[in-house]
């Protein structure tokens, strides 16, 4: 099996990491960023190149939703299996004469940032069953939790990753934003921001909302607001309405 991933990303880099820790060959690391694709080779031992794509039985498509289907007209073998590690898009924006199928990764990826990967969720879309098979059998070196998904179904799974993790970490952004504002050091929230994860480990969400707006403490939360502005304040009212509206308060 001759594996080819495209790409020279976080996804493409961990993709090529996991790949590499589990002992699955890897043919080639393909993409445009050589000095990106140079970096990631002489970590993982991988060859690469900005110029010529070898021929391989597998594809992995590890880029930016907007360049997918731009990428993938590059892959001119009809005799092989292109997967893409999309969310939300579906395999049909793959555009060439082979089998086409999404390879999506539950999971938030930093370069810099070293990842259990048996603990993440795979997501599995084939057009027959011995692509699956192969998919499956991949994947399932390199994770403990490895599943098939229609597009419709992975659509709403990366729609609930948006919410769970981009808009949480945009928070934590502004949030430091306030407190290095203040001089006030960010670890101080660390401990706060753990529990606020491990709690709902145990406990619903719904059920862990704590602070001033699911108190209905009205005075308080007309005070934060003072002490905001511009998109801070924005975001400051749109979540506490959230909040009330979920609590019908």
């Amino acid at each position: 099996m001759q594996i080819v991933i495209i790409g020279s990303g976080n996804v493409a880099y961990h993709m090529a990491k996991a790949f590499s820790l589990k002992k699955i060959p890897v043919l080639q690391i393909f993409g445009r960023n050589g000095e990106e694709l140079k970096k990631i080779s002489e970590e993982l031992d991988i060859p690469y190149s900005n110029e010529y794509l070898e021929n391989a039985d597998l594809y992995i498509i590890c880029v930016s939703d907007n360049s997918v289907e731009s990428v993938s007209q590059l892959i001119t073998k009809k005799d092989c299996l292109v997967a893409h590690t999309s969310g939300f898009l579906p395999k049909e924006i793959l555009k060439g004469a082979y089998r086409k199928s999404s390879f999506y990764p539950l999971q938030t990826f930093s370069k810099s940032k070293e990842l259990d990967y048996k603990k993440i969720p795979f997501f599995i879309e084939t057009e027959n069953e011995g692509d699956k098979q192969l998919l499956f059998e991949i994947a399932s070196k390199i994770s403990e939790n490895v599943m098939e998904s229609s597009h419709e179904k992975r659509k709403y799974i990366h729609l609930t990753a948006v919410f769970a993790c981009n808009f949480v970490n945009h928070l934590f952004a502004r949030a430091k934003e306030i407190s290095d504002s203040q001089n006030i050091p960010f670890n101080y929230f660390l401990p706060l921001i753990d529990e606020t994860v491990q709690k709902i480990y145990e406990i619903e969400p719904k059920a862990a909302q704590t602070g001033p707006a699911v108190r209905n403490d009205v005075r308080v939360l007309e005070l934060h607001e003072q002490l905001l502005k511009d998109e801070s304040l924005e975001i400051y009212k749109t979540m506490n309405h959230s909040i009330q509206k979920m609590y019908e308060l």
